[in-house]
């Protein structure tokens, strides 16, 4: 099993900066290889869509084509954390935003690694509000 905790969320304007951090734990990271670790989110009325994601020791990132150039993914080593930095937030950023794992066994390319129906683990969601 592995166990996620998001934090960083909150209320912020439009422009605005937020940085919100994911804590993985759990037996399981150390008995894989490898393994994905991704950002979702899911405003109101909207499916889950795919923000970001790292994969922890290979080092590889992918990101939504609504976030690149603005969102940055980023690990921090000894304390089994991820990062996602979002810069220049707007309105229709606000969503609550999921931390998700994905155990490695094989291949991981951007499609496998966007796609909610991959991951294994899924933490409480930390909701994110932009106002214009």
């Amino acid at each position: 099993q592995v166990q996620l905790v998001e934090s960083g969320g909150g209320s912020v304007q439009a422009g605005d900066s937020l940085r919100l951090s994911c804590a993985a734990s759990g037996r399981a990271l150390t008995d894989y290889s490898d393994y994905l670790i991704g950002w979702f989110r899911q405003a109101p009325g909207k499916e889950r869509e795919f923000v970001a994601a790292t994969i922890w020791r290979h080092g590889a990132t992918y990101y939504g084509d609504s976030v690149t150039g603005r969102f940055s993914i980023s690990k921090h080593n000894g304390r089994n954390t991820v990062s996602l930095q979002m810069n220049r937030l707007k309105p229709e950023d606000a969503a609550v935003y999921y931390c998700a794992a994905k155990l490695l066994l094989g291949y991981v390319d951007a499609p496998i690694a966007s796609a909610p129906e991959n991951y294994n683990f899924w933490g409480q969601g930390t909701q994110v509000t932009v106002s214009s």
